[in-house]
């Protein structure tokens, strides 16, 4: 039972809206108003500037790393595979990815899922979490495109998960990837007919 309460909680964690909450509170402004419609960093970034993005990203990366805890918290107890494989940082912090995306606070229609992923990966792997930010970043400074920086540091997790054999890390990652490329479907269009916003900070 208490696995299922973790669980949730984590998906509640996600779900919290955060460029929504800071745009609402700060800025008087329904974020899915502007730019993208969504909720997401990115979308802060553009509808409220800099600083209000910053501190989304911070929080969406947050929820994301926070959760990954909950296992080593929470007075849960493993005994089965099954309950093992819950109980995982992964699979936990994979329930907050999901309520990001799909949030129960905002009709499940959130963000992107690319921060609170990068907040999950901290929390269990750092150091590929510091080479997939290298990756991102190194795309972004030669494209401008946030969509396309996150969708190949996506891929690379996969790669990397690969590499070192962490196979709950290859699964989590492998569908998350996917979601993030199903959650991107419309920028892909814009890149190819050369539509997409670029960035004009770096």
């Amino acid at each position: 039972m208490m696995i299922v309460i973790m669980l949730i909680l984590s998906y509640l964690i996600g779900a919290f809206p955060s460029g929504y909450v800071i745009g609402k509170l700060f800025f008087k402004k329904d974020i899915r108003q502007f730019g993208s419609g969504n909720t997401g960093a990115t979308n802060s970034f553009r509808v409220l500037g800099k600083p209000a993005g910053a501190l989304v990203t911070f929080l969406d990366i947050f929820k994301g790393f926070i959760v990954v805890f909950f296992p080593l918290w929470l007075p849960v107890h493993a005994d089965g595979p099954i309950s093992t494989f819950f109980t995982n940082g992964l699979i936990v912090g994979a329930f907050a990815i999901l309520g990001h995306v799909y949030p129960i606070y905002l009709g499940f229609k959130g963000g992107k899922a690319v921060a609170t992923s990068a907040g999950v990966v901290f929390g269990v792997n750092p150091i590929l979490l510091l080479i997939l930010a290298v990756i991102f970043f190194a795309i972004l400074y030669l494209t401008k495109y946030v969509s396309l920086s996150s969708i190949i540091a996506s891929i690379c997790c996969i790669i990397g998960a690969l590499l070192i054999r962490d196979y709950i890390l290859l699964v989590v990652s492998a569908c998350i990837g996917i979601l993030l490329i199903f959650r991107h479907r419309t920028n892909i269009v814009r890149i190819f007919k050369g539509e997409e916003p670029k960035i004009k900070w770096m």
